[in-house]
């Protein structure tokens, strides 16, 4: 039951981190900090879409429902979970692409708008010294 357990613990934390990956840079606004994880986070997730890789911790949550004595299952999280979510129809390369793309498309503009709002605030600030 403890590796039934620790399987469903992990599509928690996979789930959370392609929450991460998607919107995270939302994070951004409040903690700065936060991209040099966001960042790499990015870069892993537009990857393993792009390169139609399956993410280690799927390989863990498989191994640990083996372990339960329930059967794996095959693909990748993105398949098994979020597309039955999301899209009616299995995964493809094409969707794959695109999903890679979306992540890439919503944080090009979460990061673009970060950056003009602290170049504005940067320029506000340099005329309230002078």
């Amino acid at each position: 039951m403890l590796f039934l357990y620790l399987a469903d613990a992990i599509i928690i934390i996979h789930f959370g981190f392609v929450i991460f990956v998607i919107a995270g840079g939302l994070l951004l606004l409040r903690w700065p900090r936060v991209i040099w994880l966001h960042l790499p986070a990015i870069l892993w997730g537009a990857l393993v879409e792009f390169l139609h890789l399956v993410c280690p911790l799927t390989y863990l949550e498989d191994w640990l429902r083996e372990r339960a004595g329930v059967a794996a299952y095959h693909g990748d999280f993105v398949e098994h979970y979020l597309m039955p979510i999301l899209y009616p129809a299995h995964l493809t390369a094409h969707i794959q692409i695109f999903l890679g793309g979306l992540v890439v498309i919503i944080n090009v503009i979460i990061y673009g708008w970060w950056i003009l709002r602290h170049k504005h605030r940067f320029r506000h600030a340099q005329t309230e010294k002078q």
